[in-house]
């Protein structure tokens, strides 16, 4: 590792700006000292005839690393340009005429930079005059003139004696000035001596070298003081060197440098070149920052100390960023962390199983980083998230919910440790491993919350009706399923269970199950259809009844199947209704048809359903036919006889009708005259009759209620034991599920139909074969929505349609 090197500075104040790159050191120049003509331009001289053009000097400097340098001159602002550089050589060259007169010292900015870092130095040149002629003095005698304002009323001279002198109360300063001017005036006596008016006179420069004497005491160049040592700097390295001079400029003494205080054993200097050093390695030095307060003594020849100054030192040790961020276990350096805990912790809970520590050996803001989890979001959080040089991790659970063994057996993460204002961001990884137990969390869950199955009327015991599937995801006998069924009509069911979740949880789903009608009923005839007396004109009705529950198998269609003669009659096919055939409108009619006199016929006629197989049933109806009921009363009459002219038959009526209206005014009118007489309003006397209450008729439909249970603990209570499951995260996760209701013991399964007895379940296959008359059944459900509204509805209408056919009241 290279070190930043310190040079001497020039003899006049330098400023320095060192820009500190890591692996990167400032370059510097040469310092040659006086009367060389090539380093940092420090002390030299030029004298103010030098013709313009002139190459000069030579900037020349160095970088630790080796790589080229550039050279740059700069002014302040305001102040004249007197000299221009070649970048890459460092020549330079006089472009503007000197004059000592208006000045004798150029303040110029020399810098030397490597492209990264760069260094700058403020150096006086001194002017110097060019001594080319002697003065000369003429026409003697002179009277001596001095203005006080040609020479900043240092010196005043002797008029008469023309004798130079100092001032009363000015010292003259070798190290602010080495040389005055003094320009001096001799004029004659003008008119007064020669009898005229003329004056005559001449000017001198007088040159006043000050000598220099031991007066001023010593001064630092280059302060402050700034030096680093890093940490892989070798004991005996020196670090800096600090640079004094003597004010006494015209004669300076040596300089010795010495260390006052603040080393504490781990620094030194060199007396003659005031090169500072370190001593110790940089492990052992227990400060980072050292303040050395420097003294620098002038000694004479004689090797007395006449005069001396102090100065400030501060030295940086400097750690360099060698070090990543470190994970550590309980047994050392770690770079994979593991755990095993049983599922959905509680939020906000410590991983105590896991024993990290995270460690970075550099110092300062070289030891600082962040802490960060990479992997699946929300879950765990990190803390400390940003550390120094060490702490101790802590990962806290964040999120319950997603922490499930049945999505992740297996959590993995990586544990990120980076750097934070390092140029390097040195970063260090370690896996944390989370290995999740199985709980009991979670219900039985069908792959359906309705089922819809279709089953036939007749079909035997044993038979299929549908399949239900329930599954639970936790793993082991908690995962397990147990069937059992209840309800209206779960008597007639039976499901075949299999082992169950043995926690006791459990789900519920609904099943509607609709028995298909089979037609297996005839339709049958009522008792009275043996005998049926038929008025001329009027129809007789005959009706049978199929005890099927739906259609088509319980729409019958009427035919007559057999009558003599066979164009007596016409039958209406779905309301069953007999009437004459339209041209018989007499019993004189049906003489002359047959010779049957007493009017009456056997007719044969059959009733018979839409199903498939179609049933049907065939009766022998005795239909008498007559008029006789028509000639009772003289209405009866008078309608037989106008029975063709329907017009006379309308115009009596309204004669009736008239009469009565007019009977009615006329009994109005009386009663009114009466009331008016007696000059007496009666109150109208109104007998108000109470109504009998008919006892309600209402249908139980008790059965036909379908209700969702809203809280499905409501049926069931299974006893769940709480287990005290411990894991390697000191914690107890299990979570106990609130004991629900006990559930309803399963109905014994129904007994299987014998073989012997199946016919009893089939659909008859011989036409006209008879079934009992009435078999007293439930409505079968309808419909393939699995909604359950739509069920209900559907069954509620067949109900009142039902019971419209038979006249009992609706819902």
């Amino acid at each position: 590792m290279k070190h930043v090197r310190h040079f001497t500075p020039s003899l006049f104040l330098s400023l320095v700006h060192v820009c500190l790159v890591q692996a990167n050191y400032a370059p510097y120049f040469f310092d040659n000292g006086a009367g060389s003509t090539n380093g940092n331009m420090a002390l030299l001289s030029l004298s103010e005839d030098t013709p313009v053009g002139t190459y000069v000097y030579t900037l020349n400097g160095t970088d630790p690393e080796g790589d080229p340098v550039t050279y740059g001159l700069t002014y302040e602002a305001g102040s004249r340009r007197y000299f221009s550089v070649d970048r890459n050589l460092g020549n330079v060259t006089l472009i503007e005429e000197l004059d000592r007169e208006k000045e004798d010292e150029i303040e110029v900015i020399v810098s030397i930079s490597d492209g990264l870092s760069t260094v700058s130095e403020k150096v006086r040149i001194l002017v110097t005059d060019a001594n080319d002629e002697s003065p000369e003095f003429m026409n003697t005698p002179y009277i001596v003139q001095v203005p006080e304002n040609i020479h900043a009323n240092k010196f005043t001279i002797d008029r008469h004696s023309g004798v130079l002198r100092i001032k009363t109360g000015v010292t003259l300063d070798y190290e602010k000035s080495r040389t005055h001017f003094v320009v001096v005036v001799a004029k004659d006596g003008g008119g007064k001596l020669r009898g005229d008016n003329k004056v005559f006179s001449a000017t001198t420069t007088v040159t006043v070298n000050v000598e220099d004497v031991q007066d001023t005491p010593p001064m630092f160049i280059g302060t402050p003081y700034y030096g680093y040592v890093y940490e892989d700097t070798l004991a005996g390295s020196e670090v800096l060197t600090v640079v004094a001079l003597d004010g006494d400029r015209g004669k300076p003494n040596s300089i010795h440098y010495s260390l006052v205080n603040g080393s504490e054993g781990s620094f030194e200097i060199s007396n003659t070149t005031g090169a500072i050093s370190v001593i110790k390695s940089p492990n052992q030095l227990k400060k980072e920052v050292y303040e050395l307060k420097v003294q620098a003594s002038e000694v004479s020849p004689e090797g007395d100390v006449s005069a001396y100054a102090f100065a400030m030192v501060t030295i940086r040790v400097v750690d360099l960023n060698n070090h990543p961020p470190t994970f550590y276990g309980e047994n050392g350096p770690q770079n994979r962390f593991e755990l095993t805990m049983y599922e959905h912790p509680p939020e906000g809970e410590i991983l105590r199983g896991l024993k990290i520590t995270v460690n970075d050996s550099d110092q300062g803001a070289n030891a600082k980083f962040n802490l960060r989890l990479v992997g699946p979001g929300g879950i765990f959080r990190v803390v400390p998230q940003t550390v120094l040089n060490e702490a101790q991790v802590t990962i806290i659970v964040e999120n319950s919910a997603a922490i499930d063994y049945e999505k992740f057996k297996v959590l993995t993460f990586k544990l990120l440790a980076i750097e934070v204002n390092t140029p390097e961001r040195f970063s260090s990884t370690a896996d944390v491993v989370i290995r999740l137990l199985d709980t009991n969390d979670n219900v039985p869950k069908f792959s359906s919350d309705y089922y819809i199955a279709r089953i036939p009327e007749n079909s035997p015991g044993g038979s299929n009706v549908v399949a239900v599937t329930a599954t639970d995801p936790d793993s082991g006998l908690w995962g397990e399923v147990k069937y059992s069924i209840y309800g209206t009509g779960a008597d007639l069911f039976l499901i075949h269970p299999s082992t169950e979740d043995t926690d006791g949880k459990y789900s519920l789903a609904e099943v509607f199950i609709t028995v298909l009608d089979v037609n297996d009923h005839s339709p049958e005839f009522n008792e009275n259809i043996q005998e049926k007396t038929m008025i001329i004109g009027s129809p007789v009705k005959i009706e049978a009844i199929d005890q099927d529950a739906e259609e088509p198998n319980n729409i019958v269609d009427y035919s007559i199947m057999q009558a003599d003669p066979a164009n007596v009659f016409d039958i209406d096919q779905s309301t069953g209704e007999i009437k004459l055939k339209s041209y018989i409108r007499s019993l004189d009619i049906i003489h002359n048809i047959t010779k049957n006199k007493d009017c009456i016929w056997s007719v044969v006629v059959q009733a018979k359903d839409r199903g498939s197989p179609s049933f049907s049933t065939t009766a022998v109806l005795k239909i008498d036919i007559t008029e006789e009921t028509l000639h009772k009363g003289p209405m009866a009459a008078f309608l037989m006889q106008t029975k063709d002219n329907p017009m006379k038959a309308l115009g009596v009526l309204a004669g009736v009708m008239g009469i009565m209206v007019l009977i009615t005014i006329m009994i109005s009118t009386a009663m009114f005259w009466r009331n008016k007489r007696s000059n007496k309003i009666m109150p109208v006397r109104r007998i108000i009759k109470k109504r009998q209450t008919q006892p309600s008729r209402t249908v139980r439909m008790e059965w036909l209620k379908f209700k969702r249970p809203s809280n499905a603990a409501e049926k069931f209570v299974v006893e769940d034991d709480a287990q005290s499951l411990q894991n390697e995260n000191s914690n107890n996760n299990v979570q106990v599920a609130p004991v629900p209701p006990a559930a309803p013991v399963p109905p014994p399964p129904p007994a299987l139909a014998p073989s012997g007895d199946a016919s009893g379940w089939r659909v008859p296959t011989v036409s006209g074969s008879l079934t009992p008359k009435f078999i007293n059944k439930q409505l079968k459900k309808r419909g393939h929505s699995s909604a359950h509204n739509a069920l209900v509805s559907e069954l509620k209408m067949r109900f009142e349609k039902r019971n419209a056919a038979i006249g009992e009241p609706h819902i």
